[in-house]
């Protein structure tokens, strides 16, 4: 059997080159890197809404990557946070899309930092625009601005025993990065919460339906060169695109 194709939707990037200035689709090439060394074949997805159907029908699982915030008239706010930017609105429809697509054709998903509140949502949940304004300034979430390297651990998070999260990571406390200032405010229905940060803050929540569905709110990508255990969440992805296309079979 052929290895499990997993798109990677793609982030904007204003090139200011010296020939000219050109808007690109891009994606930090740790992401491409960690589901080829967990078995899986890479492919990078411009967001572009009207292409959704067609990536749905070649890709056998999904990661919805990091980047900038979603418009907050999404989610139910009806005011934008000062704190709040780049919001592209081609990139939230065409996210929002391959989560509610991939739920309803059982594609399992994994949604890493931005991906967990693309998949929050997109089926209903909310979101806290800021969270040292709007929540808690107790842990510093976005590390880089405390000298911490993006490869390192910024704090901890405490992982719900019995959950997917807990199979990938075991059940103790794990090290994580943290590079946000956006998190998940209320779980869709159906979901559970499988991780959280010390300051009560969800770090990782998990659909309780049949198909894959999990996000992160840490970077795993960045991390698994020198710390292993942050492969695993690729690995489960590759492994649940493989079981998926056992049953479609």
């Amino acid at each position: 059997m052929r290895r499990p194709v997993i798109g990677i939707s793609s982030s904007y990037f204003v090139d200011n080159a010296s020939h000219g200035t050109f808007n690109r689709h891009s994606l930090t090439a740790a992401y491409s890197i960690g589901v080829e060394k967990a078995g899986g074949t890479p492919i990078i997805l411009p967001f572009l809404p009207n292409s959704v159907d067609g990536y749905l029908e070649i890709v056998d699982g999904l990661i919805i990557s990091g980047g900038s915030d979603f418009d907050p008239a999404l989610f139910g706010d009806t005011e934008v946070h000062p704190a709040t930017y780049d919001i592209t609105p081609d990139r939230d429809e065409a996210e929002i899309r391959l989560v509610r697509g991939a739920k309803e054709r059982g594609i399992p998903v994994l949604g890493i930092c931005r991906g967990i509140q693309a998949i929050a949502v997109a089926l209903g949940g909310t979101l806290i625009q800021d969270v040292p304004t709007q929540f808690s300034a107790e842990i510093g979430h976005r590390q880089h601005e405390h000298g911490i390297e993006p490869s390192e651990p910024g704090h901890a998070v405490t992982i719900t025993p019995g959950t997917q999260v807990a199979g990938i990571y075991g059940d103790r406390p794990v090290g994580v990065n943290s590079f946000h200032h956006q998190a998940v405010k209320d779980a869709p229905e159906d979901f559970i919460v499988s991780a959280t940060s010390d300051d009560g803050l969800i770090e990782a929540i998990e659909s309780t339906g049949p198909c894959f569905m999990i996000g992160l709110q840490w970077h795993p990508e960045i991390m698994f060169e020198a710390h292993e255990e942050h492969l695993g969440p690729f690995v489960a992805l590759v492994e649940a695109a493989k079981s998926a296309k056992l049953v479609s079979a």
